[in-house]
């Protein structure tokens, strides 16, 4: 019996949890970071607030746990696995696409994009060294040793185009203007869009 009410007491927090995540993450997307106060999320959430800082320790605490969840490279681990052999080309390819299509389709990631660009927060500043820590992980395991004496030029090919990517998503989701001429919200502008990447992508390869 009692098992069973703690196992029903751990459901509950989780439950909990999950809801004051959810509200942060509706907050960000329908009002901006600024808007995330406590009382807010509390009321979004439809819980007590002394419940946040129950199970997370303060408003801080939560928000940093929900960036945490909204970061590209923490869902990536459930992508299938590549063959590297090729040097990465495949690899680089496929990373560039998901991240164009997981940025446009996560509104919330957007604004935690912008808000890095704002406010220098720590667990924003984190999530940025964690995201570096992952991708100098593929450099230097992958594309660094296929590249050789080039490596640099590779990695400042990728700034250039992740950049690029997160930019065109984010000005997708707030303007109805063309970019280049090409509608970024489409599937056919998308989709030119992805074509290039995989070009240029290509063509790196062929020059190293």
């Amino acid at each position: 019996m009692e098992r069973k009410i703690v196992e029903g007491v751990v459901r509950n927090k989780e439950k909990s949890k999950e809801k004051f995540l959810n509200a942060v993450g509706k907050i960000l997307r329908t009002k901006g970071f600024s808007a995330l106060k406590v009382n807010d999320i509390a009321a979004v959430a439809g819980l007590d607030k002394k419940l946040i800082y129950n199970y997370f320790g303060g408003t801080d605490q939560l928000i940093d746990e929900y960036i945490k969840s909204q970061d590209f490279w923490s869902n990536v681990k459930n992508e299938p696995d590549l063959d590297i052999n090729d040097g990465g080309q495949g690899l680089s390819k496929a990373m560039l696409l998901w991240q164009f299509d997981y940025v446009f389709k996560n509104k919330e990631l957007q604004k935690i994009i912008l808000w890095g660009l704002l406010e220098n927060r720590s667990s924003l500043k984190k999530l940025a060294d964690d995201r570096e820590e992952s991708g100098d992980a593929l450099f230097k395991n992958i594309s660094d040793p296929h590249f050789g004496e080039h490596s640099w030029r590779y990695r400042a090919i990728m700034a250039l185009l992740i950049s690029g990517i997160y930019y065109l998503d984010i000005y997708a989701s707030t303007n109805d203007n063309t970019f280049c001429g090409l509608n970024v919200k489409t599937e056919e502008g998308r989709k030119e869009i992805e074509e290039a990447l995989s070009f240029m992508i290509d063509k790196v390869y062929e020059s190293k």
